[in-house]
């Protein structure tokens, strides 16, 4: 499906959106509650990755399919070693047999597990002959996609012997490692996170516990983008969300006052509201600790006519597409000026905006959310829109909530 998007012409938005729980948050607790059956889960996310997780863990057939779920391939790698007696052959979309999971196989073959490669050597499709891991040291790269350690750290309170993983070098995506760790705390599950070394104890049984799921921040960042193109006045209300949030992605309160957004925490939701108008200042971040909002950053300074170097950014080369080389390409075709390295992104400040560009999506859920609420300066075609239900199922009855006016084009 391919959409049309309508130029809003900068309206004054009010609006009230409540949004899923966060999928980070969600396919961590369904991997605890497979591990530990006392665990209950409210607010499940409704996205393609949960629901690719559900099925894998639910699945009695030796293959597991999940398409394009990153997160569901990483931490399922983890869970299905530890299944004694059981084999799962674990498989993917073509992009997910291109994205690199040998750093977690070899930390896993480390501890003892039985993984081997269907295709090629580093990459899905693998298969898992589940054993009892009873070695519990372990060390692995920290300068990596933090869901290889977090898979890791998942399984951990069920090995006999629990885990101590070292972190080697410096350390990505801290924020996410400590969610997992919060997690597993709030569970009863004993850990501990000095320096470089995060030990986890080994847990026989859990006390009944119910865990409600945030709301997703990363889901959050378009509204901010929205609020940050609107009129001055505009109020966007979204929920669930905490003021001590889990999840790194929280960091946009701060981060969207530079848009001239400010952010009120009530107790279950946050109101942002446009009170003035944004700096022109380059907006210089560090985003190690929140990569996925960078396309949407980006994307909102490019329509404000700001620049920004957006620094960090080594993890988007892996994703679901080269997120640097195609917001390079997307953003050019509007008419941007911009540079990418293998880690930064450096876009100069332009106030020029083509008409009527047709966005590619790459597979990649984030690269259509990030660009829609360009819709308040231009007419745009999003390509292959429904990607969106990846993380976010209801994006586009939201977005026409908003008063985006939206057509169909195939």
């Amino acid at each position: 499906m391919d959409l049309l998007l309508k130029n809003l012409k900068n309206q004054l938005i009010e609006n009230n959106i409540v949004i899923s729980g966060s999928k980070s948050e969600s396919n961590r607790l369904l991997i605890l509650q497979q591990l530990f059956p006392e665990v209950a889960i409210h607010n499940l996310s409704d996205s393609d990755d949960a629901v690719h997780m559900q099925h894998a863990l639910a699945g009695e057939g030796k293959v597991a399919d999940i398409g394009h779920a990153g997160t569901a391939m990483r931490f399922l790698t983890a869970f299905f070693a530890v299944q004694e007696g059981k084999t799962k052959v674990l498989q993917g979309s073509d992009r997910m047999h291109n994205r690199p999971i040998k750093i977690l196989v070899d930390a896993l073959r480390d501890l003892g597990a039985e993984i081997s490669y269907l295709e090629k050597d580093g990459y899905p499709p693998i298969e898992i002959k589940g054993q009892k891991l009873t070695k519990d040291k372990v060390a692995i790269n920290g300068n990596v996609s933090s869901q290889y350690i977090s898979a890791l750290l998942l399984i951990a309170p069920s090995l006999p012997n629990g885990l101590e993983v070292t972190l080697v070098g410096k350390v990505t995506s801290v924020p996410y490692i400590k969610m997992t760790l919060s997690l597993l705390s709030q569970l009863g599950i004993e850990s501990s996170f000095e320096e470089n070394i995060i030990t986890i104890k080994p847990t026989a049984s859990l006390n009944e516990k119910a865990l409600t799921v945030e709301a997703d921040w990363s889901s959050a960042s378009y509204f901010y983008s929205l609020a940050a193109l609107s009129e001055v006045g505009s109020e966007i209300t979204l929920s669930s969300y905490k003021k001590e949030s889990l999840q790194g992605d929280s960091c946009l309160a701060d981060i969207y006052q530079h848009f001239g957004v400010a952010t009120t925490f009530t107790e279950n939701t946050i109101v942002l509201k446009k009170t003035k108008v944004h700096n022109t200042e380059t907006l210089v971040l560090d985003l190690k600790n929140a990569p996925d909002i960078a396309q949407t950053i980006a994307v909102t300074c490019f329509a404000s006519g700001i620049g920004c170097d957006l620094e960090g950014l080594h993890t988007l080369k892996i994703k679901e597409t080269d997120r640097l080389e195609a917001l390079k390409e997307e953003l050019t075709k509007l008419g941007a000026t911009i540079e990418v390295t293998n880690e930064s992104l450096h876009l100069k400040a332009s106030n020029e905006i083509k008409d009527s560009v047709s966005i590619e999506t790459y597979n990649d859920h984030r690269m259509a959310m990030a660009f829609a609420p360009l819709a308040l300066r231009t007419n745009l075609i999003i390509l292959d829109a429904e990607v969106v239900t990846k993380s976010y199922q209801k994006f586009w009855n939201d977005m026409e909530v908003i008063g985006i006016q939206q057509e169909v084009l195939k």
